[in-house]
């Protein structure tokens, strides 16, 4: 295994970024060329990338009002550098940027069957709670 180095960034390549959510099967082609993601990595509390060599192989963010609660969202991985604990320190470097900012109410959704990856950190599922989401209006 090469050298990974995870770090918060302010700004990074579109394509790369394009890439991750592509290989994770999150990309909608009505997103276009992606003009919207440096947006998006400027505007969330906290935004980081795993880099190998200058090759972006992760990322991960959470947005927050920044002062009480945050929520980790996008956290994803290159299929080919998965199982390589990548995504682990992805989380645990968004976890450590929050808590040393005050923030220690820490949420998030996973996908079906990445359960056990989120309780290996210390997150565990909310019972009596149900994730929505608001659809759009035709």
């Amino acid at each position: 295994m090469s050298v990974i180095r995870v770090k918060a960034v302010r700004n990074a390549d579109l394509e790369q970024i394009m890439a991750l959510y592509k290989d994770a099967g999150w990309w909608n082609e009505s997103f276009g060329n992606g003009e919207f993601i440096p947006q998006i990595i400027r505007r969330s509390t906290v935004f980081v990338a795993a880099y190998e060599g200058t090759q972006i192989v992760g990322m991960g963010r959470a947005i927050s009002d920044g002062v009480s609660d945050a929520y980790i969202q996008d956290v994803v991985v290159l299929r080919s550098h998965r199982g390589q604990g990548i995504g682990k320190m992805l989380v645990l470097e968004i976890v450590r940027r929050l808590k040393k900012r005050g923030i220690d109410w820490i949420g998030l959704i996973s996908t079906p069957g990445s359960e056990g990856f989120y309780r290996s950190m210390g997150f565990e599922v909310m019972p009596s709670h149900s994730p929505m989401l608001l659809l759009p209006s035709e």
